[in-house]
């Protein structure tokens, strides 16, 4: 008994170090492409790009970086090759960023914003498979959490660094350049996790076998309450417009904000994941019923609630970053996670999408109707999320 104590002390251990080194890996990759989003509306146009280019070509990179991870996750769950692709996702979507130096023209720097999200697109479901494996020995919510925690303290270097260089006169070329060694230092930690951790798999011991052929029935039903919740989250830009506009904020103070709401997340996802694998779906229901208010508080308060509606946004956007795919997991067998994870990412894209340009089109007519609508939608989810739960209790694949 105490040596099989041992022997699962040990993979644990194990676990968590395979966790922190793809932790780094995203920590790293988002300070390159983060990095480089931070800038790339007014690079386009010192290229000579208009408005309506900037608007088409990132909505359709986004476009193409979700509906391509149907094709990825469902390929990696077919063939196995997890890694592989988890790799190559990673250097098409890292390398195309340092490339935009090189970029002459704006059609050639659009081509490259569009490989880069196509990258992200390919390694995404295979990586969050990956993933799944080792947060299974210590928990698929802290190890989730723990992951997206890594992830935004790049989301918040990247754009600090690039403007950093900028305020030394170093211009896009230079930063762009600058992002090439965090881009390299992350395909190297992927490229050593890789050798040291060949076979993820044996950290998930074998665990009840889902009945029937497919995906369950429970995921559809969660993949609805996500949607809705997805559908009524703003996205930043929308925040930012409406800072701007009303002159809640000075324009210094906008990037802030963000920080702030990145900072937070970074916070919610520990905390959230910690408590999912406590208490399972209930804390994600929780945090819904505080994450539907940031909208009245970022749209119809002045700068102080305005800032509070920032850091309940970041609230919301760590658990959906953590738990929402911890929880996926814990619903979907092994060999089929590949596939949910890109249909679920999949459907999170596209209701975002959708419920974005819904709320801008509901901004134009009055801000009271977009935070209505906002709130609404995210309430909607929870008495789907209650089903699903319910569903997940009476299958008995977690402890809720």
């Amino acid at each position: 008994m105490p040596t099989e104590s041992r022997s699962t002390d040990v993979s644990r251990k194990s676990a968590l170090k395979f966790i922190v080194m793809l932790g780094f890996v995203s920590l790293f990759a988002d300070v390159t492409y983060e990095g480089a989003r931070s800038v790339i509306g007014p690079y386009f146009a010192i290229l000579g790009a208009s408005a309506t280019v900037v608007g088409v070509f990132s909505g359709l990179g986004e476009f193409i970086g979700y509906a391509l991870r149907l094709v990825s996750g469902y390929f990696s769950d077919k063939t196995g090759k997890y890694w592989a692709l988890t790799i190559t996702g990673y250097a098409v979507n890292l390398l195309a960023v340092p490339l935009l130096a090189l970029a002459g023209r704006w059609e050639v720097a659009a081509a490259l914003i569009i490989m880069e999200r196509m990258g992200k697109a390919i390694r995404s479901p295979a990586r969050d498979a990956i993933l799944s494996h080792a947060t299974k020995q210590v928990g698929q919510g802290w190890g989730f959490g723990i992951h997206e925690a890594m992830d935004q303290v790049g989301a918040l270097t990247g754009p600090l660094i690039i403007a950093a260089v900028l305020y030394f006169k170093g211009g896009y070329k230079t930063g762009f350049i600058t992002l090439a060694i965090p881009a390299l230092l992350a395909i190297t930690v992927l490229v050593i996790a890789r050798i040291t951790y060949p076979s993820p798999r044996d950290f998930d011991p074998i665990g009840k076998k889902l009945e029937g052929k497919g995906l369950p029935r429970v995921f559809w039903i969660y993949l609805l309450a996500i949607g809705l919740i997805a559908a009524g989250y703003a996205d930043y830009p929308l925040i930012a417009f409406h800072l701007k506009k009303n002159i809640i904020v000075s324009d210094n103070w906008i990037p802030v904000f963000y920080a702030i709401a990145m900072a937070v997340d970074a916070i919610s996802a520990l905390v959230c994941g910690k408590f999912f694998d406590r208490i399972g779906m209930s804390v994600l229901i929780f945090v819904v019923l505080i994450s539907a208010f940031f909208a009245p508080l970022v749209f119809l308060g002045g700068f102080g609630l305005a800032l509070l509606g920032m850091a309940v946004w970041g609230i919301g956007m760590g658990a959906q970053e953590s738990i929402m795919r911890a929880a996926v997991a814990t619903m979907v067998a092994s060999n089929k996670r590949g596939s949910a994870y890109g249909i679920f990412n999949t459907g999170y894209g596209l209701f975002w999408f959708l419920g974005s340009a819904l709320m801008g089109i509901l901004y134009d007519r009055h801000v009271f109707f977009l935070v209505a609508f906002s709130v609404v939608v995210q309430l909607a989810s929870i008495p789907v999320l209650l089903i699903a739960r319910k569903k997940l209790k009476t299958l008995n694949f977690i402890d809720i």
